[in-house]
């Protein structure tokens, strides 16, 4: 997809915030500092529209992104390590749920991994909660540039038996820094369009 126009829409935290839309969606998940926000800059050809922080637990509400109009990025707050407390974490899981589970217009949920490192227990817990709902994911292995590519193909094997991986299910090698995988992540959300 050429990206022509794209904006954050609004940030919800309840669903009566959710833009009033019957554009598809796709959800963006994974631990705090993941590279979520540098995959949507990516994907849309914008530096900083997606604000990326050093500084794990920064999105803390659900951030609706247009797309050519066609089409919405919805960044969830990370999950894992944020410094923030328990009742925090609590609500941010229960908004991320009621989302992912209520949302009509949602095609398939974006989870982010880090290919570097098997994924984390917080990673496991999303793809079952994903595969317990029946909703379509897309697991994207970022940061391949950080990893010689002989050793891609070793680093996906792990990835996609600590996931427990589903066949029916898409995985992307992704680099920010380099552009792969893209064109492919681009070509998988159309066909769920």
């Amino acid at each position: 997809m050429k990206v022509i126009s794209s904006e954050i829409v609004i940030s919800a935290v309840k669903p009566e915030q959710y833009p009033e839309t019957s554009l598809p969606e796709f959800a963006l998940a994974g631990r705090s500092n993941v590279g979520k926000s540098s995959f949507i800059n990516k994907m849309l050809n914008r530096k900083g529209l997606a604000r990326i922080s050093s500084k794990p637990g920064k999105t803390q509400t659900l951030n609706f992104y247009v797309i050519n109009e066609v089409l919405h990025f919805v960044d969830v707050p990370g999950y894992g390590y944020a410094k923030v407390s328990k009742s925090e974490r609590a609500a941010w899981g229960k908004m991320i749920e009621t989302y992912i589970t209520s949302r009509e217009q949602l095609r398939a949920v974006i989870q982010i991994v880090d290919l570097r490192h098997p994924p984390s227990a917080d990673d496991v817990m999303m793809y079952d909660f994903l595969k317990h709902y029946e909703i379509p994911c897309i697991v994207v292995a970022t940061k391949a540039d950080k990893i010689p590519k002989g050793k891609w193909q070793k680093h996906l094997k792990v990835t996609r038996e600590t996931l427990n991986f589903d066949k029916n299910d898409h995985m992307i090698l992704f680099s920010s820094e380099t552009g792969l995988g893209k064109n492919e992540a681009w070509a998988i959300l159309e066909s769920y369009m």
